[in-house]
């Protein structure tokens, strides 16, 4: 193999001085779980035919897919990250898809008319979480349009997770009640209609990923959708990949969300750590932060804060003194280690004498 694609570049850059291809994409060894070379004669892999019964053909799929054998690296291949595909990628995706059919079930007989999407509903709504995932959406289309072009697989699927941890960990828990119809229909309808284009765009996007699952969600989806009805949408593969909208791409609520979701997570920590269940609300959480708009994004988004730490008062400011907080360094051992080999320990005992001042100074510039 190697050899023939030598010949080519050999005769392509004699004859037209350049190169056979525009582009070419080598993968590496799939490996033994142990590193070795599969062998029939010791059986050291599991059955292919047996993983793919087990976990499904789209989970291989896509665990070969953000593995290094996409950028020509060997892969020492593992059952346990075929289950891991399935365990954070597929089955909180389901679980998304199968909330939203069953609230729009729920929607249809309590309001007594047949639930209905389409395009120009798509961001439609004003309200700030809505705003966001639709947002959130467009950037994850334009991010996998530029990974594709440059022939970068193994970066979509981590932002894939990312996106799914947001979809249901944060959108579709934060917005339950509104999508059990509890802030009224208008609301309801909204909520439902943000809900039901994300996930659409999703099964677009990922088609060609996992082909079957997709297809799956999208022969249930698409009875929602008039305008899907005839035959060239009879398939989510007679599709093209939806392309992103950029006037629905707004940074600023992306940006807010991220450090909201920052300070929770934050927030749970301290809780964890102080054996504080999130049952028991607390009176006051403090943020303290060097830069305006960090504290002006946290602002805005202060109600939610509030709900998920279960706390009465989100207090923010700049001064970090009038609270007793000071800065200190904490050396990457492992990073500082390889790189400084015998000098380490001297490096590390000089980097914990740094005091407050100096960090403040650094940080600055």
């Amino acid at each position: 193999t190697r050899g023939w694609f030598y010949t080519l570049l050999v005769i392509s850059t004699a004859l037209f001085n350049r190169p056979p291809f525009k582009n070419l994409i080598v993968n590496g060894l799939v490996l033994a779980q142990d590193g070795t070379k599969m062998s029939k004669r010791l059986k050291n892999y599991p059955d292919p035919l047996e993983v793919v019964h087990k976990y499904g053909a789209d989970a291989v799929r896509l665990f070969l897919i953000n593995s290094p054998v996409v950028k020509a690296e060997n892969l020492r291949f593992r059952e346990d990250g075929v289950h891991a595909i399935l365990k954070d990628v597929f089955l909180p995706w389901y679980n998304a898809y199968r909330f939203l059919l069953q609230n729009i079930d729920q929607y249809e007989r309590e309001e007594g008319v047949e639930f209905t999407w389409s395009e120009s509903s798509y961001g439609g709504s004003n309200n700030v979480m809505d705003r966001w995932i639709i947002s959130f959406t467009q950037s994850l289309l334009q991010f996998v349009a530029k990974e594709m072009a440059a022939y970068r697989l193994y970066t979509v699927i981590p932002r894939l997770v990312k996106f799914i941890d947001n979809l249901t960990n944060w959108y579709v828990r934060m917005n339950r009640r509104r999508l059990k119809g509890e802030g009224g229909s208008a609301d309801c309808k909204n909520a439902l209609d943000s809900l039901f284009s994300v996930l659409m765009t999703m099964v677009r996007v990922m088609a060609p990923f996992t082909p079957f699952l997709t297809e799956m969600m999208y022969q249930q989806l698409k009875k929602k959708v008039p305008s899907f009805n005839s035959a060239d949408n009879k398939s989510v593969h007679y599709l093209l990949l939806p392309t992103p909208k950029q006037a629905l791409i707004d940074v600023d609520i992306e940006r807010a969300v991220s450090r909201m979701q920052s300070v929770v997570d934050l927030g749970r920590v301290l809780r964890d750590r102080k054996t504080m269940p999130i049952k028991y609300p607390l009176p006051e959480v403090v943020v303290i932060h060097k830069d305006k708009q960090c504290l002006d994004d946290l602002r805005s988004l202060e109600k939610f804060i509030l709900e998920e730490l279960n706390v009465r008062k989100l207090t923010l400011s700049e001064d970090k003194a009038s609270y007793g907080v000071t800065l200190r360094a904490e050396p990457d051992h492992k990073t500082l280690g390889l790189r400084l080999k015998g000098a380490f320990k001297a490096v590390m005992a000089e980097i914990k004498t740094l005091s407050d001042s100096t960090l403040t100074g650094f940080l600055e510039g």
